[in-house]
């Protein structure tokens, strides 16, 4: 496992677009956040945003850095989180997307995104998205046994002007063997709603993440989205913690998982 790293995402620039927290944990279970820091490297001058805009969601996924940290000491698991904010880059998004750099997200606009040349969208992909995915690499590769990948984020009860019911939502990529055993399992835990791809699925491109590193490794993965208005205290994060905790034990224990990757190349 690589040594665990302390986060420090609002005070200096990370020496990495990337850190690895907890990663000598012994869980099978490997996580990851790709949208947990609002940081902007100074390079960038800000891109120009409103200080509203730097800390709205269209900036990270509030909340979702907390309770994978709190994931990571429940299930002694390796956590990966991306510091810097997805404005600068989305990590969960291919240099291919045009939603990985945008020049307006959730309807805040970003200037210094607009009319990017070449040379500087081919600097973000090089400085945040592919040392992130490297690290990610990394970390997969130093488990003993083929890890399950779990990507946490957060969403916005209202987008777009609609509201969203669903509480938790459950996403899945080729394979939705763990995210089925998920919502099956999840009988209204703690009185939320929960339901499979929603308010995201595979067709609105937020599965990148799980399929490069898990879908073409041959890894169980699911990702899991919490609305962040559950998110807002410690002792929500707390509660929603242990309970993702406890549906991934029991989801796992459903399935015979060293012969659901046997060959993979882990």
């Amino acid at each position: 496992m690589l040594h665990a790293a302390t986060s420090n995402l609002k005070s200096e620039e990370p020496e990495s677009p990337a850190l690895v927290i907890n990663g000598q944990g012994q869980s099978r279970v490997l996580l990851v956040c790709e949208h947990a820091s609002n940081h902007i490297p100074p390079r960038y001058t800000g891109l120009g945003l409103t200080k509203a805009a730097k800390i709205s969601h269209a900036a990270w996924d509030p909340g979702a850095q907390a309770i994978s940290e709190r994931l990571s000491a429940l299930l002694d698991a390796p956590l990966v989180v991306s510091t810097v904010s997805r404005l600068v880059y989305d990590c969960n998004r291919p240099p291919t997307s045009t939603g990985a750099i945008r020049a307006v997200s959730e309807q805040v606009i970003v200037p210094g995104n607009d009319a990017l040349t070449a040379a500087e969208q081919i600097e973000r992909v090089e400085t945040v998205y592919q040392p992130f995915t490297q690290i990610v690499t990394d970390t997969i590769k130093s488990f003993k046994a083929a890890p399950i990948l779990v990507t946490i984020h957060s969403f916005t009860r209202i987008y777009n002007d609609h509201t969203r019911d669903v509480d938790v939502g459950i996403i899945h990529d080729a394979d939705a063997r763990l995210a089925h055993a998920m919502v099956e399992l999840s009988d209204e835990a703690l009185g939320l709603r929960y339901a499979l791809n929603e308010p995201y699925s595979k067709a609105d491109e937020v599965a990148h993440t799980l399929e490069l590193h898990a879908t073409n490794n041959g890894l169980i993965n699911v990702m899991i989205e919490v609305c962040n208005d559950l998110l807002e205290t410690p002792e929500q994060q707390d509660a929603i913690a242990r309970m993702l905790a406890d549906l991934l034990i029991a989801s796992l224990s459903t399935m015979d998982v060293d012969m659901l990757q046997k060959g993979s190349s882990c």
